[in-house]
């Protein structure tokens, strides 16, 4: 990892970058499938994917095809005008969504660049309710431990007090509350005039923290009965990530607002808000829009993907490949407990040597990922396949051996 290509970029990146990140000492120039190549050539195994985003592996064919056609036809036309294929891809995940029950509901998406871009047009659409049909709330309730995006709106939703302070006075609205604690959400719901749940049915950045079951839809009644929106953060967790389509469908309810990324396009710049027609209803011409967002790229990237998921029959597959991980894991030196669902699991260690654990498996050709000093997140391509998990376990067994 001292090759001069690398030597060159990190030397202009250290001055002509922002400074924004710790970045590792690698230049990833190809990649294929679950593995990555740097430029001197060197294979790794991928296991965090850009955080979560190439669901159906690096340089899919498919994907790869629908982009390089839709480049040399056009790449931008704004919203002002129709997009060949937007309105199927709307259609599909109206499917998606559908796909676990025999519900009926019309799901309407409005695309968008990114997640965090994705929870703001989730708080403006709870807003713009709220001020419609509950009597203008626009109070928001969030989970301590969340993480839902580094934009302002999104950073306020976060319940991680220090990604905030340092960018305050943040926008006002929003209560924390404990994960899984229904007393506490009760009485923040109870507090104030509130429009909106706002939830993580998995929490990613904050370690891999799955809501219970009967949580999830303790709150679903709660915000039924009361009336108010019930916002699922799908960021990291939607497009079989956690096995099933989105995550909220293995837990028997339906939310109100759906944010979505990362995996909709195998890598490529593309996000969605998606939202019960009723409730999308309360936008109206005028109240939200993107130049760039939903655009003919992006669109043809996520329909290649999305058909890229359904032929590898990502639901089955992600579900028996994500068991024999968590099973893998479980057994590793260091871990005392394996959270998490499919193909995003965190592994808690017993001593504070994840970052350590990181940097070592980097060396050894492994792409791994901690969310903080005793937890290693797991988030590979959707492709990955159990030969490829042995070969990761084998590594990094010897890593946290060492580390112990």
């Amino acid at each position: 990892m001292t090759d001069s290509t690398l030597a060159y970029e990190q030397q202009l990146d250290a001055q002509y970058v922002m400074q924004t990140f710790k970045r590792k000492p690698v230049e990833f120039v190809r990649g294929e499938g679950m593995r990555l190549y740097d430029d001197a050539g060197r294979e790794y195994l991928d296991f965090i994917a850009g955080i979560g985003v190439a669901s159906a592996g690096h340089a899919h064919p498919l994907v790869t095809a629908a982009l390089q056609a839709q480049a040399a036809k056009l790449l931008n036309v704004s919203n002002y005008y129709y997009v060949e294929g937007r309105g199927e891809l709307a259609r599909t995940l109206n499917d998606l969504l559908n796909s676990e029950s025999d519900s009926t509901t019309v799901w309407r998406t409005f695309f968008t660049n990114s997640g965090a871009e994705s929870v703001e047009g989730a708080i403006k659409l709870a807003r713009r309710y709220g001020k419609k049909h509950l009597g203008g709330a626009v109070g928001i309730v969030a989970a301590q431990r969340s993480f839902h995006g580094r934009t302002l709106a999104a950073l306020a939703a976060t319940g991680q007090p220090s990604k905030q302070e340092a960018f305050e006075p943040l926008p006002a609205g929003f209560t924390h509350v404990p994960l899984n604690d229904l007393a506490a959400l009760q009485t923040a719901l109870s507090a104030g005039e509130i429009c909106a749940v706002l939830l993580e049915p998995l929490q990613g950045e904050g370690g891999v923290w799955p809501c219970a079951t009967e949580y999830l839809q303790a709150v679903r009644h709660l915000t039924t009965e009361r009336g108010i929106l019930l916002i699922l953060d799908e960021v990291q967790t939607g497009f079989y990530r956690t096995g099933k389509p989105f995550a909220f469908q293995h837990f028997g309810i339906q939310p109100d607002i759906i944010t979505l990324a990362k995996g909709i396009a195998n890598g490529f710049p593309m996000g969605a808000l998606v939202a019960r027609d009723a409730v999308a209803a309360a936008f109206e011409p005028g109240d939200h829009g993107s130049t760039f967002a939903g655009g003919a790229l992006a669109v043809a990237a996520a329909n290649a993907t999305q058909q890229a998921l359904a032929e590898l029959d990502a639901a089955a597959h992600v579900s028996k490949v994500g068991t024999y991980l968590q099973q893998q894991l479980a057994e590793l030196p260091l871990v005392v407990e394996v959270r998490g669902c499919g193909l995003m699991v965190g592994a808690a260690l017993s001593q504070p040597v994840a970052a350590q654990a990181v940097d070592a498996g980097l060396e050894q050709g492994l792409v791994l990922n901690n969310t903080d000093p005793a937890t290693l997140r797991f988030l590979p391509p959707l492709v990955c396949t159990t030969t490829e998990i042995d070969l990761m376990i084998a590594k990094l067994t010897k890593i946290l051996e060492k580390l112990s």
